[in-house]
């Protein structure tokens, strides 16, 4: 119940006010123990005091991003809505800064875009110091008038996003604002009329009087003119700042594709190279190859004629043939054959047996076409 948005507030820009506020950061809020014991049954009347004891502004902070008494006010007034006049209070109250940042910031977020230029843009001529709480924990300085700028030109601020609103040549365009008048506009005026009075009188009669004779300008004139390049100021800082901003758009973006090329050219690179290293390891593996069935075909040939070598080697002088296939010895080779067969043919009839009886035996049996005896 304590979380829970008042019943009877409304809604600001279609939604609830508190979703106004990042879901992340609105558990931490909740979770938070100035929320617990501090925020909870404040109302419009009695915020004003817890208001009046901050003592610097903030979104989170630290490792764990806690958030801020600053923020958690923020988010009661959310939860709360009070009234637009107690807002309005609370941004012309100039005795307590952080009240008045306190409300600038709350009409920020649900204010219209008339009320945000028309309430806001004055408190640039608040210079006071203020103290500021950054992400890490440590505090720097700022100004109230820094803070307001930050408020109406960027997107972000203490770590909330910002509603847009319109730029504000677009609300002088559609007359739903009048052009901002400088309040040193009147000190100017003041100096410039101060300068004109100290001048001597043949300056003013030589110089002065012939220059707004001559080209027609006057005091008045260049008055006039001051006011409305003065009006006209905001809207070309206006225009300034978003050439600017779309300039560092641009600019980053080229970064990003300057180091996407780079990426792709590195990968490329990385590629091309693993390629040529595969290319060489098959040229290499090929050659090797190559090499190992040359020196196979190498020794076969070398056992080859290694064989015919030997085979040439053992052959005996006599079974040598020359050129025309004759033998050495002339024809005392076909003879041996026929020696040798005739003596195994002897050997066969038993003829040669050491016992005469039966080497008779057995020529008498060899006559008579019988097999020889063989004890």
């Amino acid at each position: 119940m304590a979380n829970r948005t008042d019943p009877a507030a409304r809604s600001i820009r279609g939604t609830n006010p508190q979703n106004l506020v990042e879901k992340i950061l609105r558990s931490k809020i909740y979770q938070n123990t100035y929320w617990k014991e501090q925020c909870f049954g404040l109302t419009a009347e009695t915020l004003v005091d817890k208001a009046m004891e901050l003592e610097y502004l903030g979104g989170t902070y630290g490792g764990n991003r806690k958030p801020t008494p600053f923020m958690c006010l923020v988010m009661k007034m959310l939860q709360i809505q009070p009234e637009k006049e107690i807002v309005i209070e609370f941004i012309k109250n100039e005795d307590y800064k952080y009240v008045r940042i306190l409300g600038a910031f709350y009409l920020r977020l649900t204010g219209s875009d008339i009320d945000v230029y028309r309430y806001l843009e004055p408190l640039y001529n608040d210079y006071r110091k203020l103290r500021r709480k950054l992400p890490d924990g440590q505090f720097s300085l700022t100004h109230v008038d820094e803070v307001i700028d930050e408020l109406l030109t960027k997107d972000y601020s203490c770590d909330i996003a910002l509603p847009r609103i319109k730029k504000r040549w677009t609300l002088e365009s559609l007359d739903a604002l009048e052009p901002r008048r400088s309040a040193l506009e009147e000190d100017f005026e003041e100096e410039e009329e101060k300068e004109e009075n100290e001048q001597p009188v043949d300056e003013l009669e030589d110089g002065a009087y012939e220059k707004d004779y001559y080209r027609g300008r006057s005091p008045t004139r260049e008055r006039d003119r001051d006011r409305r390049r003065d009006s006209h100021r905001h809207r070309d800082r206006d225009y300034d700042r978003d050439y600017d901003r779309e300039r560092g758009r641009g600019r980053d973006r080229d970064r990003d594709r300057d180091r996407y090329r780079v990426r792709e050219e590195k990968e490329y690179g990385r590629e091309r190279e693993g390629r040529e290293r595969e290319r060489r390891e098959r040229d290499r593996d090929r050659e090797r190859g190559r090499r190992r069935s040359h020196s196979r075909s190498r020794s076969r040939s070398r056992d080859r004629r290694d064989r015919k070598r030997h085979a040439r080697s053992s052959m005996s002088p006599s079974s040598r043939r020359h050129g025309d296939g004759r033998r050495e010895d002339g024809g005392a080779g076909r003879e041996e054959p026929k020696k040798k067969k005739e003596k195994k043919e002897k050997k066969d009839d038993g003829t040669d047996h050491p016992d005469p009886e039966i080497a008779e035996a057995n020529k008498l049996r060899a006559a008579l076409g019988l097999k020889p005896l063989r004890p």
